[in-house]
């Protein structure tokens, strides 16, 4: 066998191990949830995903996701930005608590706000006082779901912004631009696809949190249960169809990020070539 062929085999071989892991752990998989969802037909499944309950965990979940995206960007630009294009103490530290949410279980981030802002915390009479809910609240979802997806901004633009440099900059700033104009002049249009793959990751993250959001929620239907805390009462009370049907729905939302990133994906490549 020639050294061509046995490439040629081993390329096939590990396409075919591919293909076939994908299939049992992915598609099958979802195969499994929109057929369950319209196993009862079509009605069955409008009914289930029009549900007072289901449509208020659904705003619960955009709105949660939205305030995690929107405070996330802020933040993951004003962090990407200093820590690439300056030079202080503490800067590694910096980086690592980035990195933080990552190595840390959502169930225990959302421990670790229910000890902050629950009735044991030194919080707790201030937040009494003004009437400020933080726990089994809309405030604690969207502080476990702002957690959880802290560094996917940041992290997608650091590694951008440390490739360019900073003569660019440096050269507008010698010819009389100020700081507003240096970024959206000249920082912005390098970073914009690693910006936005940034922002649907972390909006595809969101919208898909269940640990933390699990803590803090106190699983109040109706008021604090996003979708895939509504899925799971939904489970746990054997009422499996409206389970996946509702499942769908966050299935085709994160189809749709999911091509929505790959779009991004292939024109910042396309505009790097």
């Amino acid at each position: 066998m020639t050294e061509k062929n046995e490439s040629k085999y081993v390329k096939y071989l590990l396409i075919t191990i591919s293909v076939i892991f994908l299939f049992f752990f992915l598609v099958l998989p979802l195969f499994v949830v929109v057929t369950e969802a319209f196993k009862k037909g079509v009605d069955q499944y409008l009914q289930a995903v029009t549900d007072e309950y289901t449509v208020k965990a659904a705003l619960l979940t955009i709105e949660a996701t939205f305030f995690a995206v929107f405070i996330n960007t802020i933040f993951g630009v004003f962090a990407a930005w200093s820590i690439t294009k300056f030079r202080f103490k503490g800067k590694k530290i910096l980086t690592t608590l980035i990195d933080l949410p990552v190595t840390v279980s959502p169930i225990i981030a959302g421990l670790i706000y229910v000890l902050t802002f629950g009735r044991q915390s030194i919080l707790y009479p201030l937040l009494e006082k003004y009437d400020i809910k933080v726990v089994f609240a809309v405030p604690g979802i969207v502080l476990a779901t702002i957690f959880v997806t802290f560094p996917f901004v940041s992290r997608e633009l650091i590694p951008v912004l440390e490739s360019q440099g900073t003569d660019e900059e440096e050269a507008a700033a010698l010819m009389g631009a100020n700081g507003r104009t240096i970024f959206w002049k000249v920082t912005f249009p390098h970073i914009k696809w690693a910006f936005l793959y940034g922002v649907v990751l972390c909006a595809t993250r969101a919208m898909g949190e269940f640990g933390a959001v699990s803590v803090l929620s106190g699983h109040l239907r109706g008021k604090t249960n996003t979708l895939p805390l509504h899925v799971e009462i939904l489970f746990n009370e054997f009422q499996y169809m409206p389970a996946f049907a509702v499942s769908s729905v966050l299935v085709v939302m994160a189809i749709i990020l999911l091509i929505i990133r790959s779009v991004i994906e292939y024109k910042g490549k396309k505009e790097e070539e």
